[in-house]
């Protein structure tokens, strides 16, 4: 399996929602709830600085009891923060959310953010690749491969 990051990206499309870090966590809440993501890419000053996720929310601020109108996303963000290319391969890519255990990945090429892919696109692709290898592979033995 070859599929690299790319193919997702064009697939699931180049929308990008992120947050400032001087937001208050309750802001990107508010947004993660919009937009239905589980995950924002903090940007300062127009570069990656931080992730802020849901588990963010619930292991650093409701589980200590803090205040999510108060709290700003820099004091809780995930930084530095693990990212890969455009070029990185679907494997290399569920190898490093499974080592990192983390489950959004922020995709760069040089020094600017292009996507954001989640375990779940990288699940999909997984999935889409394998039915096409069972795919050929069915035709294979019945005979309708092609020639």
């Amino acid at each position: 399996m070859g599929e690299r990051v790319d193919a997702i990206l064009r697939n699931k499309g180049s929308a990008i929602w992120s947050v400032r870090p001087e937001a208050t966590v309750y802001e990107a809440l508010v947004l993660l709830a919009e937009k239905d993501v589980g995950a924002l890419p903090v940007i300062a000053e127009g570069r990656l600085a931080g992730m802020f996720s849901e588990r963010d929310y619930a292991r650093k601020v409701a589980l200590m009891g803090k205040s999510s109108k108060e709290l700003r996303v820099a004091e809780i963000m995930a930084s530095p923060v693990i990212t890969v290319t455009p070029e990185h391969t679907i494997e290399e890519c569920m190898r490093i959310v499974t080592a990192h255990r983390i489950r959004h990945l922020p995709v760069v090429d040089g020094d600017h953010l292009v996507g954001l892919i989640s375990i779940g696109d990288l699940v999909n692709a997984i999935i889409s690749a394998q039915a096409e290898t069972i795919q050929h592979l069915s035709n294979y033995i019945s005979g309708e491969y092609p020639r």
